[in-house]
């Protein structure tokens, strides 16, 4: 369990930020060699970027392109609305909080606005650019692969985006037009870096918002009373990566899903339901109770809403830690619109 703020998307400023030099007032601008290595090894550790600028949108976009800069940022906010509001739209497409961003600004007015509006942004100091890789915020304890793919998944979803809102027709008919193949199985050793980035980082989509380490992990692993599920997605567009998580604690009568957790990324995929009808066939073929817990955390109402989606109801207060039980008499099949597979890796089930 980590101790600081995980930043999940650092957005920057442009003028005498990112670049020497102030482009509308015809300033030969030039990248800042500290911020292009800092923005690239950050790719590299898997934390996104983009830009909230005050500035000509088609002029500073040009500039990006020219330096071959532009892919690395996800929906840039350039224009002249204040930074906050630039700030609260990013992580609005991104789909993740406020509170996982850090802005980056010469400006001290700019960051005093957004720290006013939005204060659970992490605003930095241009000047301390260079040594914001020995920041614990942007050091995450592995890199995963996929960190490493995070900002081509990323970009890959901005199309999938751009296709779903051309798409004529039912949301079923676009679903299936992807060709989705959905992979879920249990978890092993070189899941575990990935497993524990999940924990950590899924807030919105996570049932008990229950972090676990990675020893933590290999201790669940190693035992037989307990199982861990991992699920990946991919369609025609490429990988999601793996997206979901599930660690089931096995009794002689009942099973209880201590923390199931999805990507946002895949929240209307309809795979959350997927991976919940997975492990109903699991408890039920095994003659045993299904239960699943629910702590709020604030944010994770959807996942309450999912459970009462997929007919576990309410069996069990303590606090604020609710216990629901699963109707296993009747499991919906999978939607037609994913492939499923299943490999499951040993009976131990």
């Amino acid at each position: 369990m980590t101790k600081h703020k995980t930043v999940k998307c650092l957005v920057w400023d442009l003028d005498n930020t990112l670049w020497d030099g102030v482009l509308l007032e015809g300033d030969d601008v030039k990248p800042f060699p500290h911020a292009l290595a800092t923005l690239k090894a950050l790719d590299e550790r898997g934390i996104l970027h983009s830009v909230a600028s005050r500035n000509d949108p088609e002029a500073a976009l040009a500039k990006l392109r020219e330096f071959g800069l532009e892919d690395y940022f996800l929906y840039p906010q350039i224009g002249w609305q204040a930074k906050s509001m630039s700030l609260k739209a990013i992580a609005s497409d991104i789909n993740i909080g406020v509170d996982a961003l850090a802005f980056v600004d010469d400006q001290p007015f700019e960051r005093e606005e957004v720290a006013f509006a939005l204060p659970d942004v992490l605003c930095i100091d241009a000047t301390e650019v260079a040594t914001m890789l020995d920041m614990p915020e942007f050091t995450p304890r592995f890199v995963t692969e996929d960190s490493r793919r995070r900002r081509q998944m990323y970009r890959a979803d901005q199309h999938r985006k751009v296709v779903e809102a051309d798409f004529e027709g039912a949301q079923e008919a676009f679903l299936e037009s992807l060709r989705m193949r959905f992979t879920i199985k249990e978890a092993t050793q070189e899941d575990l870096q990935r497993a524990e980035e999940l924990t950590l980082r899924t807030n919105q989509l996570n049932t008990t918002g229950y972090t676990y380490s990675y020893r933590e992990l290999e201790a669940v692993l190693a035992s037989d009373r307990h199982l861990l599920l991992t699920a990946a997605l991919e369609d025609r567009y490429g990988p999601y990566g793996t997206i979901g998580l599930a660690l089931v604690e096995k009794a002689d009568t009942s099973w209880t899903i201590k923390l199931l957790l999805m990507s946002c990324r895949v929240m209307s995929r309809g795979v959350g339901t997927i991976l919940i009808s997975h492990i109903k066939r699991l408890a039920r073929d095994r003659g045993v109770r299904l239960l699943g817990e629910f702590v709020p955390t604030g944010r994770n109402r959807q996942m309450l809403i999912t459970y009462k989606f997929n007919r576990f109801s309410e069996v069990e207060r303590r606090g604020e830690l609710a216990v629901f039980e699963a109707d296993l008499t009747t499991i919906p099949p999978d939607p037609r619109y994913v492939h499923v597979v299943t490999p499951l890796r040993s009976s131990n089930q």
